[in-house]
């Protein structure tokens, strides 16, 4: 006897609902990637006359599009092509002499007539924008900068200092006169203010002796990466 088989019931598919994102996992989606680090770089570069230190910034800020060049005030007026709040904030003396009376200025200083300075509030603004910052001062300003840290959590936290400097004065001598813009006497003059400002190398946190432009460059990326890791700027890692 044969037994008939009954016929299954299809049942009916349904496409099984995905669960609705919740709120937080919606934000965690839409959150912005976390930063490498806690809290950016303000990196201060300092070398005698005729060290280098104006092309080693240029290639540095070259390299490193994230980094912003702290822009400064100035007495003097301005060159061709230049442009406010570009190259420079250009300021009337009246208005210089009042900002260096309120306190205003990181380090400012007076070069052949002119007046020049740093605002705290250039460098702590691209600081809370979550910008490194690169300064490129003498050694006089990189004092008072460092003295205007020792005073501001948020400066100290964030400061790097580095001295440029060829190994040797008859190095330096030989730069000056190779670039052909300075008469014998003047020469003198700058390697005369430079054996004393190559003295002041201890006062910071690094000492880079030039070699190459390309040398001098890989060395300055050496130390930003690694003044980046430091565990005290470093984001955790998530548990």
């Amino acid at each position: 006897m044969s037994r008939r088989r009954r016929a299954k019931k299809k049942m009916p598919t349904t496409t099984p609902e995905k669960p609705a994102a919740s709120k937080q996992s919606a934000g965690k989606a839409n959150a912005p990637v976390k930063s490498a680090t806690l809290s950016p770089l303000l990196v201060l570069l300092s070398a005698p006359s005729g060290g280098g230190k104006t092309t080693v910034c240029r290639e540095l800020l070259d390299a490193r599009p994230d980094m912003a060049r702290a822009i400064t005030c100035t007495t003097r007026a301005p060159r061709p092509g230049e442009k406010e709040g570009v190259d420079y904030y250009f300021l009337d003396a009246a208005s210089f002499l009042k900002r260096v009376q309120a306190g205003n200025f990181l380090e400012h200083a007076t070069v052949y007539g002119n007046s020049y300075g740093t605002l705290k509030s250039e460098v702590l603004n691209k600081l809370r924008q979550g910008r490194d910052v690169l300064l490129n001062v003498d050694v006089q300003g990189a004092a008072s900068i460092r003295a205007h840290a020792e005073e501001d959590p948020e400066l100290k936290r964030a400061l790097v200092t580095v001295f440029l400097t060829p190994p040797s004065l008859a190095v330096l001598e030989a730069r000056l006169k190779k670039r052909g813009t300075d008469s014998p006497a003047e020469i003198r003059k700058r390697l005369s203010v430079a054996r004393q400002e190559i003295t002041q190398w201890k006062n910071f946190d690094y000492l880079l002796i030039s070699n190459a432009i390309s040398e001098d460059l890989r060395r300055m990326l050496a130390i930003v990466e690694a003044e980046k890791m430091r565990s005290e700027r470093a984001v955790p890692p998530e548990l």
